[in-house]
């Protein structure tokens, strides 16, 4: 359940942080809106995962709690640096992003283990 009410956090808060950007922060990261944008795809894409994986366990009886954490460890580090980039211009950040990046493949392919296994 905990996974899932996670994804929908992450969800809405992607919502509000695009439209965010979109409005208010237009000017401020007008040449980095399309890193924003990256930054906002990826966390509802996996916002969405989380919910899938909080539901898939529930059903399945598996658990996926670590597919679960790596999904929001890769929002956080690779969403969360895109954000800075875009808006504060930390390009020092760029090296954080293939860690989240590198957190979403490992939960997908550990995703895919434990549910071939159940």
């Amino acid at each position: 359940m905990l996974l899932i009410q996670i994804g929908i956090i992450f969800c809405a808060l992607s919502v509000i942080i695009g439209a965010f950007g979109a409005h208010s922060l237009e000017s401020t990261i007008a040449d980095k809106m399309d890193t924003f944008k990256t930054g906002v795809q990826y966390q509802i894409f996996h916002g969405l995962a989380l919910i899938l994986t909080g539901i898939l366990s529930k059903v399945l009886e598996v658990d996926l709690n670590m597919s679960g954490y790596l999904f929001t460890l890769g929002i956080v580090l690779f969403s969360g640096s895109l954000y800075l980039i875009s808006i504060y211009k930390y390009s020092f950040l760029g090296m954080i992003a293939p860690i989240g990046g590198l957190s979403f493949i490992i939960g997908w392919f550990i995703l895919i283990l434990k549910i071939s296994n159940s």
